[in-house]
């Protein structure tokens, strides 16, 4: 019985033209390449709404290694001559020269050596198929509305995909080629807390104007006061003119050092008067006007 129904319907045929079947024949994968972009696939996406720049078509080539791909806008018009100078410019100048290229049996054929695909059967190169389903999956969150700019979104859908760990790898294509991942924009976030560290230690340091403060003399800008290693490292006292910022204060230095008198408060110390600091200070005072430490002291005396 079960010998005579499949023979009946083996030989139906309404059911042969109207019945799904089995797939058959085995697969025959391509050859597996060991290192990046030695074997790439390209496709083509045609159809696109033409942009302000005239592309209606994409170029998606993708390593067959390590899954990193490239998405180049181009015109449905270009021949075998303008895709090989594209595929050149945008992919030889990054990789090299691959071994060989799989693609479909599209008008344009570009490379080295071409494994074709069946006729009309993507299966064959599934890889870059399912990379243009990605690719349009990420373009139809990045266009605008007139759909007009999405030449201009490919580069952030490139690098957006090359970001992506892939299920083949288990890591992102950036990894799998320069063995590191690309530093993203969340990544720069924590800098200001690497600045916040810091300054832990860090206290801020405010002067008033007519604060009478220490200089350090750093070599780079008062080499003839640091001609040797034992030459005093500040001197002072000298009074601050005005506040430049949070970090910055310009100082009377009495005219004859031949430098900008602006100084970072790192440069810069309190000067703390006491009796017979006078006769100590490595230098006599040389601002414009009075001498601040007799006027301190007069007014100590006065007190």
């Amino acid at each position: 019985m079960l010998g005579d129904v499949t023979n009946i319907v083996s030989k139906c045929v309404t059911c042969h033209m109207a019945k799904t079947t089995f797939k058959h024949g085995v697969y025959t994968p391509l050859p597996v390449p060991i290192r990046p972009w030695e074997d790439v696939s390209m496709d083509f996406i045609m159809a696109l709404p033409r942009t302000q720049r005239g592309k209606d078509s994409i170029m998606v080539v993708v390593d067959r290694f390590s899954k990193m791909a490239h998405f180049v806008p181009c015109h449905k018009t270009n021949d075998a001559s303008n895709v090989a100078d594209l595929y050149f410019k945008e992919v030889v100048r990054l990789h090299g020269i691959p071994k060989t290229i799989v693609s479909d049996r599209d008008s344009k054929k570009v490379g080295t050596k071409l494994l074709f695909s069946t006729s009309h059967h993507p299966q064959t190169d599934g890889q870059t198929e399912v990379t243009n389903r990605t690719l349009g999956t990420l373009l139809k969150g990045l266009v605008s509305k007139t759909q007009k700019d999405w030449d201009i979104k490919l580069a952030h859908a490139e690098f957006a995909y090359n970001c992506s760990p892939t299920y083949a790898t288990g890591h992102s294509p950036f990894e799998v080629v320069y063995g590191v991942n690309p530093y993203m924009p969340l990544d720069l976030i924590p800098l200001p807390k690497d600045g916040l560290k810091s300054n832990k230690h860090r206290k801020p340091r405010v002067f008033q104007d007519g604060d009478l403060v220490w200089v350090h003399m750093r070599k780079e800008r008062f080499s003839n006061k640091r001609k040797n290693k034992l030459m005093p490292r500040a001197e002072g006292p000298y009074k601050v003119v005005s506040h430049v910022n949070d970090n910055a204060y310009m100082v009377d230095l009495g005219g004859d050092h031949g430098v900008h008198a602006t100084f970072n408060v790192g440069d810069l110390s309190p000067y703390l008067d006491d009796d017979g600091l006078d006769e100590l200070r490595s230098i006599p005072f040389k601002g414009g006007g009075d001498d601040p430490c007799m006027i301190m002291k007069a007014q100590n005396v006065m007190e």
